[in-house]
């Protein structure tokens, strides 16, 4: 392959780094380069990263209070000193501030970055250069405090959900667990739970199950005819994290016709669990190629989690993917095949579910 190959990648968590961002204007720096992390546009156009499924996410009060306090203090007017969690109103909040920032990053780009709800919107995005954004609501506690919200995000282009993260919610159990375990971490989804996955089934939006435990993750299966996806999730038989997937549970998304998108954090590629960045590409691919002997050469894509992840030294951001392509080829991945798990796979999956 002489090019660096078109990625739609089926995670990120860009929308949670801007809104954590200390920048008075981190929309600004995305679209001009200046962004630290492992994504900008700049970066994302010099990869042929087009886009993908970009995450509203709430991050753990913990980490925001230990990382990012400035936004405790300054944005939502909260005591540093408090131990307690987002009361349900700035729960809300954070989710339509990532919304409203995903917003601005297409209405400020100047036709660069476009919100694309459609498969055709998407084909437009890469024959045109412009970055494809695929809005995806990762845990759904904001919608569990307000219904409606559903419907407005829709409406705002959401086409995404993952219901469940580690949390514990109305929705499920969270999938959280010490290393290693099997993904068997708690009781599978409440009726609200398989509610809220049948009323997204219904608007056509894809279910994501890489944070569902593995009786959230067969209830789901049971409830709805639509392929699901895992977006950021690897093999539980190379690394047992629980969040990774065993192999009936690989078994069980190809004969769903499924997808699942190779995460890029070392905790959840190692065989030993640990978050050590000294993590060779090598174990990215060893995932690939086991994940395509398992579910065939249509059902593998990327998932990097890139600004949500701790990343190997060698693809420190997605300025660095070639990197991984190389390896593959490397690997004897087939031109074919790494135009597949780059790209095509993940719009052929889309276009099945959004019809």
């Amino acid at each position: 392959m002489n090019t660096q190959p078109v990625i739609f990648d089926g995670h990120n968590d860009l929308l949670t780094r801007l809104w954590l961002s200390a920048s008075d204007d981190p929309v600004h720096d995305f679209i001009h380069g200046a962004l630290p992390g492992h994504l900008d546009l700049q970066r994302c156009r010099q990869a042929g990263w087009m886009g993908g499924l970009f995450s509203i996410f709430l991050p753990p009060f913990a980490y925001v209070k230990n990382n990012h306090p400035e936004k405790l203090s300054k944005a939502l007017g909260l005591n540093l000193n408090s131990d307690s969690d987002f009361d349900p109103q700035q729960i809300v909040d954070i989710c339509c501030a990532q919304l409203k920032l995903a917003e601005q990053l297409q209405n400020r780009s100047e036709g660069q970055i476009q919100i694309c709800t459609s498969l055709s919107q998407i084909q437009a995005c890469q024959r045109n250069q412009q970055l494809a954004i695929v809005l995806h609501l990762e845990g759904a506690e904001a919608v569990a405090i307000e219904p409606g919200l559903l419907d407005i995000f829709y409406d705002a282009g959401l086409r995404s959900i993952g219901p469940l993260w580690n949390r514990k919610s109305i929705f499920g159990d969270g999938l959280n667990a010490p290393f290693p375990h099997s993904p068997d971490t708690g009781s599978g989804l409440t009726k609200q739970g398989k509610d809220l996955i049948l009323r997204c089934s219904e608007k056509q939006m894809l279910i994501d199950v890489s944070h569902m435990n593995e009786r959230a993750f067969w209830d789901t299966l049971e409830i709805i005819d639509q392929p699901i996806v895992a977006t950021h999730s690897n093999a539980h038989a190379l690394c047992p994290q629980a969040r990774n997937l065993t192999d009936s549970q690989l078994d069980a998304i190809k004969q769903n016709r499924g997808l699942v998108g190779v995460n890029f954090d070392v905790a959840f590629l190692r065989a030993d669990g640990q978050r050590n960045t000294q993590t060779s590409l090598d174990v990215i691919v060893d995932h690939l190629d086991y994940l395509v002997d398992h579910l065939g050469e249509e059902h593998v894509g990327f998932g990097s989690d890139f600004d949500g992840c701790l990343l190997p030294d060698d693809l420190s951001d997605v300025s660095q993917v070639y990197r991984l392509v190389e390896r593959m080829q490397q690997r004897n991945f087939t031109d074919q095949l790494i135009k597949k798990i780059t790209l095509e796979n993940w719009l052929n999956v889309l276009n099945k579910i959004w019809k």
